[in-house]
């Protein structure tokens, strides 16, 4: 805004004055000059004067940050305390989802199960990747931010721990008496027997010492940061080790039915699955029998039925080597060829024998059943897909279910169900379809289960199905000559196996050592300095000055320094008595004697000073807040008032030799030491 506008009105042209001016002379100029309203004009400054508002000022134009502004500024973000804690938060958040929800990389059944019940959900956590947390792309950029932002962290932090490491305590303060913890004496020792005493006494200690001009410098406690770095790498190597897991891991299931074996390639795996790095040549060259199966249960109390031993027991070879014997057992994996061999479940698998019309047998197997409670009720399927024959001589295809109770109950009851998990009473229900088992189809099929769309099932001369339970050794026939079926006497067990190849499970357990163990000594280990000086006093005694610092709250640290006191003084130990004159002899037991001619106000006290205190007397004490300048930190050294002390200094004089005196140890101002 201009002047005109704030004053909102025009002035005049300067080549036409106003009334009575002179030309070249500005309106309202000269002495005692007024304005058209009688008022004192203000000449040209007041044409300039405005009541409006004062414009605002220019805002200050900063520069622009740049590419290279943002990117440390993105950085230093990063690389934060904060930012770290907020992603290793989140990382713990994200894991969550990926234990209460079923995994594809885990168990498919369980996946394609909550997919059916949850029909709402389940678009939902598909495009959240809550099926494969894991390796979703949300997860994956928590976990890299995280490793960088603890590298970014680490480093410059070990970079200053080094150089710490390298250099040495720092020197002794000037005023030893405002550390939170102090103790003085005098004793007799010269200052550099003390000084080299105290030297050895901190390295006995391991305490990192030296001196340094009239003290020395002591500090101890580096495991404390050390001990956080630790940590932090810790969690790196864990992270790492963690990625090569996932990259280069190998991990697949197998049945194995007592008497059978595994050879650790791909076609013999039931399921298997792998990381994206992973290569078939890095499966490791072994194989193994099942050569028995133990499992033990509770047989009587309120845990009846409770399983107590679970063994398998295998011959293995590595790399075409001898064979050798093993036990596996439950959380005790078999360790071969960089594989471990883990037993996950168990059943049972009957023996049945099928024979055509002819009586020829066209299938004879151990069949697997599958566990349906704790009491291994079980059920499976016998599919025969070639060489039966109906009576006619046609080919045709058979499909069995199998319903399994090792310990029969329900007699009478219309149904058959176990009431113990082990081989006491066995019982097998058997019914018979005939058909296309469609296995030809082209769409996967669950061996545990049977396709009956184009199969019919066998029915007597009423019409109705046909099923029969079994004991070990009996025989189910069919009608109209279409074979039978035979439950031998024979029921083996089978185990299931994961074999899994992860190889970065022992850098992950040993970054979890090294993080606890790191994390144990960031807490509880205190970082302190001691400093010890030795300087000669007045009478040619040595006044020793003993101080600590921690580096944070330490209950410990008075301690500490009492011992180490207690230590060193049994090395120097304190100065005896000044002997009394013979003009003013000591009189213990006449605590008030008259004062001398030059002090008639000072009575003789009875803690004088120049009696040095014992070890036991040497006060560890708390800062009290001396202040800064030297009278006042002697005052609270000492607790006296000036003119106390100067009495008992002229009633000491009056007692003492010339000469032979000394200024009491509180009052001995410390020598100039390197500040702190």
């Amino acid at each position: 805004m201009s002047n005109t506008e704030q004053t909102g009105r025009r002035p005049e042209p300067a080549d036409h004055p106003e009334p009575g001016t002179a030309p070249g002379t500005e309106p309202g100029a000269g002495t005692g000059s007024t304005g058209a309203a009688g008022e004192p004009s203000l000449g040209a400054a007041g044409e300039r004067l405005s009541t409006g508002p004062a414009q605002d000022p220019e805002p200050a134009t900063l520069p622009a940050l740049g590419v290279v502004g943002w990117v440390r500024w993105f950085w230093r973000q990063l690389t934060s305390m904060r930012v770290a804690l907020i992603l290793l938060f989140l990382l713990s958040l994200g894991a969550i989802p990926g234990s209460l929800i079923p995994q594809n990389g885990v168990d498919e059944m369980k996946v394609n199960a909550f997919k059916e019940a949850h029909e709402t959900l389940t678009p939902i956590y598909e495009k959240l990747q809550l099926f494969d947390v894991y390796s979703s792309v949300w997860f994956s950029a928590i976990y890299i931010l995280l490793f960088v932002s603890l590298i970014g962290c680490i480093v410059p932090r070990t970079h200053q721990f080094v150089g710490q490491l390298r250099s040495r305590p720092p020197g002794a303060p000037k005023r030893l008496t405002r550390l939170p913890a102090y103790a003085t004496w005098r004793t007799e020792a010269t200052p550099a027997q003390v000084r080299e005493a105290a030297l050895k006494l901190l390295r006995k200690r391991r305490f990192r010492a030296h001196a340094a001009g009239d003290a020395v410098a002591a500090e101890k406690g580096y495991l404390r940061e050390f001990g956080n770095l630790l940590f932090h790498i810790s969690l790196i190597v864990m992270l790492l080790a963690f990625a090569a897991g996932q990259l280069f891991r190998s991990e697949g299931g197998k049945l194995i039915v007592e008497g059978d074996g595994f050879a650790n390639t791909l076609s013999q795996y039931d399921d298997f699955r792998s990381g994206s790095l992973f290569a078939l040549d890095d499966l490791g060259h072994f194989s193994f029998e099942l050569r028995r199966f133990t499992g033990t249960y509770e047989a009587t109390g309120p845990q009846r039925g409770t399983p107590r031993t679970f063994e398998a027991e295998v011959t293995y070879a590595e790399n075409g080597g001898p064979d050798k014997q093993a036990v596996i057992r439950v959380n005790e994996p078999l360790e071969v060829a960089g594989a471990k061999v883990y037993l996950i479940e168990h059943g049972y698998a009957p023996v049945v024998t099928v024979r055509d019309g002819k009586g020829k047998i066209v299938s004879q197997e151990a069949v697997p059943l599958l566990p349906l409670d704790a009491n291994v009720t079980s059920q499976g399927v016998v599919k025969v897909k070639d060489g039966y024959r109906d009576k006619n001589g046609k080919r045709d295809q058979l499909g069995i279910p199998l319903f399994f109770v090792p310990t029969f109950a329900g007699e009478g009851q219309g149904e058959m169900f176990s009431v113990f998990p082990a081989l006491v009473d066995p019982r097998l229900s058997v019914s018979a379809y005939h058909g296309d088992l469609r296995a030809d189809s082209g769409v996967p099929q669950n061996v545990y289960q049977l396709d009956t769309s184009k199969m019919k099932q066998f029915k007597d001369e009423r019409g109705e199905i046909l099923k029969k339970q079994l004991k070990p050794g009996e025989t189910f026939t069919l009608p109209d000559g279409a074979g039978s079926i035979t439950f031998e006497k024979e029921i083996k067990e089978w185990a299931s196996f994961q074999i899994s190849q992860q190889p970065g499970n022992g850098w992950a357990l040993a970054g979890a050592v090294a993080a606890i163990l790191g994390l144990t000594a960031s807490l509880f280990i205190q970082r302190r300095r001691v400093w010890v000086r030795a300087v000669e006093g007045p009478g040619g005694a040595t006044v020793v000055e003993m101080a600590g610092l921690g580096r944070g709250e330490s209950a410990k640290l008075p301690e500490e320094l009492a011992e180490l006191v207690a230590a060193l003084h049994s090395v120097a130990p304190t100065a005896p008595d000044a002997p009394a004159t013979p003009d003013a002899p000591a009189t213990p037991d006449a605590p008030d004697a008259p004062a001398t001619p030059d002090a008639p106000d000072a009575p003789a006290t009875p803690d004088a000073p120049d009696a040095p205190a014992t070890p036991a007397e040497s006060a560890v004490r708390e800062d009290d807040g001396a202040a800064d300048d030297d009278a006042e930190d002697r005052a609270a050294v000492g607790d006296r008032s000036a003119e106390d002390r100067a009495a008992e200094n002229r009633d000491a004089a009056a007692r003492t030799p010339a000469g032979d005196g000394a200024e009491p140890a509180d009052q001995a101002v410390p020598a100039e030491g390197a500040s702190q």
